[in-house]
């Protein structure tokens, strides 16, 4: 229930909000808000409050003020960005990172020696403080003969000051076993009215390999500029999600710019999309998926699997789905505890509570706010266990949390409801290539690329994030690494 005396926030009763919403969007490339004006208001009124501006007109005015506006700025793009991070978030792609990229790296750059890394939208800095311990012992006593430079940047000010700082609570630490905290960390004593528990600061031989740099991701869209030296890894995880479907393309197209030969691109969970395929190749790699730049992967061949729609379970009645949904319903994941970074972001769910469940999913699955997705799912799954969209949701949830299992029953569930859901299809798809259960997986994106085939190019998919069919089954083709002119003959 919403707490008493919150009234809900009204545009409509806001004569400055248009234009405010409209600069923000054009500032920060936010689109995410398009979309979502109880979620924008509430944190504008929060800036309100802290600024004590009378109404958003002066709040406007207040970010005009050439004293006092970009200071104000910094304080609202930190508001309104979504800094929720800690070390080794994704332990899947760490250990991509680990078993595979960074090695690949470390052997393609013997010669020269030196490895340039940047992690894009890095909020306090967990991420690339992380790569910055992994980095150090993949490489171990052969450190000090290598330049490496790893640069963390986001659009937030505050979240740049945080991550220079390098001290974190337990919260930023909550994967890492005490035997890792101490190694990579030393224990702060609690401080009144800074730290009420203690806090840990990360040890200067991994600050020392991290520097870095307020930035805005809407200038990667543009072309690199001449002399602009290139990385061998680039990481843009969760930060993809607030701008629309074209930015992102050009967002991403720009990444790929400034890749070197032979080097990696790690995105979001969520983030993949088929038409980063015409300028990127998607390399499969277990519980995850990374792009190099194109020509530089070389997939496995795959023996054809003749067209079928995937092998599902008989189900006699509605009864049936949620008994062998049930273990989805039900895992014991940390995120759908109560945390204090619940309580933080608690007002992002309660503002919208009277949108529809799978539109509150989808806010806050995009947002990356897994624990909080996660009730919302388990509370919607309840009262309609057979809503094919909210058992794909609920598969894209679990893939972010790590538990593939879930994800995998939580897919074959939406696809049981309904057979012809192209993009579960498609991500069930890349589960398996992940897992390494190829002739499943074949079968599974082969579905993916039939019935795309069967719609009309230019035809939105249902929960495809702006992709259309013909982008579904370009990336079918790159993934298998087929021509798109065999795909189509076998379908």
């Amino acid at each position: 229930m919403r707490r008493p005396g919150k009234p809900r926030p009204d545009p409509a009763v806001e004569p400055a909000y248009a234009a405010l919403k409209a600069r923000i969007i054009a500032r920060t490339g936010h689109a995410y808000y398009s979309d979502k004006d109880d979620l924008l208001l509430e944190r504008l009124y929060r800036r309100m409050r802290a600024t004590g501006a009378p109404d958003l007109a002066g709040f406007a005015a207040l970010l005009d003020e050439p004293t006092q506006g970009e200071a104000e700025w910094a304080r609202l793009e930190a508001e309104i960005t979504i800094g929720e991070t800690f070390f080794f978030r994704y332990s899947e792609q760490f250990t991509a990172l680990r078993g595979t990229i960074l090695p690949d790296l470390v052997a393609s750059r013997r010669s020269e020696k030196r490895l340039r890394i940047w992690s894009a939208g890095c909020s306090t800095g967990a991420e690339p403080y992380s790569l910055a311990i992994l980095v150090r012992e993949i490489l171990g006593e052969a450190l000090p003969e290598w330049r490496v430079t790893i640069l963390g940047t986001d659009i937030s000010a505050e979240a740049i000051a945080t991550a220079r700082a390098a001290e974190y609570g337990r919260w930023a630490l909550r994967t890492m076993p005490p035997e890792e905290r101490l190694r990579y960390f030393t224990h702060l004593p609690p401080q009144p009215g800074v730290r009420r528990e203690g806090g840990f600061a990360l040890r200067p031989e991994f600050r020392a390999m991290v520097r870095f740099a307020q930035g805005n991701l809407l200038k990667v869209a543009e072309p690199p500029g001449g002399g602009e030296e290139g990385y061998d890894l680039i990481l843009c995880r969760n930060v993809l999600i607030y701008f629309d479907a074209a930015t992102v393309t050009r967002v991403v197209h720009g990444l790929g710019r400034r890749l070197r030969p032979e080097g990696w691109l790690l995105l979001g969970h969520a983030e993949p999309n088929p038409t980063f395929s015409a300028f990127l190749d998607p390399v499969s790699l277990p519980g995850t998926v990374a792009y190099r730049p194109g020509g530089c992967s070389s997939p496995e061949p795959v023996l054809p699997v003749p067209f079928m729609l995937p092998e599902l379970p008989v189900l006699a009645s509605v009864e049936r789905v949620v008994e062998v949904s049930k273990p989805i319903l039900e895992p014991s994941f940390e995120a759908a505890d109560a945390t204090p970074q619940d309580e933080v972001e608690g007002e992002t769910e309660e503002g919208n509570e009277d949108a529809a469940p799978l539109d509150r999913v989808r806010m806050l699955a995009d947002a990356g706010e897994t624990g909080a997705a996660w009730r919302v799912l388990r509370q919607a799954l309840d009262a309609d266990p057979t809503h094919a969209g909210l058992r794909f949701y609920e598969g894209l949830v679990a893939v972010s949390l790590g538990r593939e299992a879930e994800a995998e029953r939580a897919l074959r569930a939406a696809l049981y409801l309904d057979r012809h859901f192209v993009m579960a299809h498609y991500h069930l798809g890349l589960l398996l290539l992940g897992l390494g259960r190829r002739v499943e997986a074949v079968r599974a994106l082969d579905n993916a690329f039939a019935l795309s085939q069967s719609l009309p190019p230019d035809t939105v998919l249902p929960e495809g994030d702006g992709a259309l069919a013909r982008d579904v089954a370009a990336g079918v083709s790159a993934a298998l690494g087929r021509s798109f002119e065999t795909m189509r003959g076998r379908a």
